[in-house]
């Protein structure tokens, strides 16, 4: 799967493509999660290769995208995808996000409207997690421990081993991309999301603790045009993998929906 390098909105994107290329036949552009790459979620393309053609991006900062020229939001990922998919020809086109990839899917169906035909948003993050006081207790302990142990920590390498160490999984991972991340887990896309008119699947996992089921639910509730899908016994990734034949299924029916 050898990309192509598009320049758009100030930022680099690598796109690779599944499928042939067919007037009858919807497009599908597939954004994947926060460290992830297209490769995530190439088998459900290659799946939907026979009902579709499909562009795979690497998000800039991601896979073999290079790193955007800013601290970039999702309306900025979401304003240099547009800008790309307005230099193709209209074709019927469907958006499919993956966790992160939806953060940046339904930016794109407020911000643009009419630009995609419909979106399959796979464990959607975007709003404010609800926690139970336990939760939020031990939550509040670790941040007070780390406040407090800035207080000490001079800023430097210490104080980056403290930020990785109270930090969550994804934190530690971003690297260089931290200052997005942090930026984008702050956003809440409420707002933005009562503002897409297009068709839209939701699918969550039962057993999701990252964009647990009832996420779904307030998302349905804003989006005016939503149907939301739990699929029992999977959590945020296993919907890619051991739950992806259940989730190219619902795709798939997505799809003869939006049929002319």
């Amino acid at each position: 799967m050898e990309p192509e390098f598009v320049c758009s909105g100030g930022g680099t994107f690598a796109i690779s493509h599944v499928g042939e290329s067919a007037a009858a036949l919807p497009e599908i552009v597939w954004g994947h999660g926060w460290n992830q790459s297209a490769v995530a979620l190439l088998p459900m393309a290659e799946s939907l290769a026979r009902f579709a053609f499909s562009y795979l991006i690497d998000f800039p900062g991601f896979g073999e995208s290079p790193a955007p020229p800013g601290v970039w939001g999702t309306a900025d990922y979401a304003d240099a995808v547009a800008a790309w998919l307005r230099s193709l020809p209209r074709r019927r086109r469907i958006w499919i996000g993956h966790s992160f990839g939806c953060r940046v899917g339904i930016q794109i169906a407020a911000r643009h409207p009419g630009l995609v035909s419909g979106m399959v948003l796979i464990a959607a993050a975007g709003l404010a997690r609800r926690r139970g006081i336990l939760e939020r207790c031990r939550l509040h302990c670790r941040r007070r421990a780390f406040q407090l142990s800035k207080l000490v920590v001079p800023e430097g390498p210490k104080r980056d081993r403290l930020r990785s160490h109270f930090g969550s999984a994804d934190y530690r991972a971003a690297a260089s991309m931290r200052p997005i991340f942090v930026r984008v887990v702050n956003e809440s896309l409420a707002g933005t999301a009562t503002k897409v008119d297009c068709p839209v699947l939701l699918i969550y996992g039962s057993d999701d603790r990252d964009t647990p089921p009832e996420m779904g639910r307030r998302f349905q509730s804003l989006i005016p045009h939503a149907e939301l899908v739990v699929l029992e016994g999977f959590d945020h990734l296993g919907l890619l993998h051991e739950g992806r034949h259940q989730t190219v299924q619902l795709i798939q029916r997505f799809l003869k929906s939006l049929s002319p």
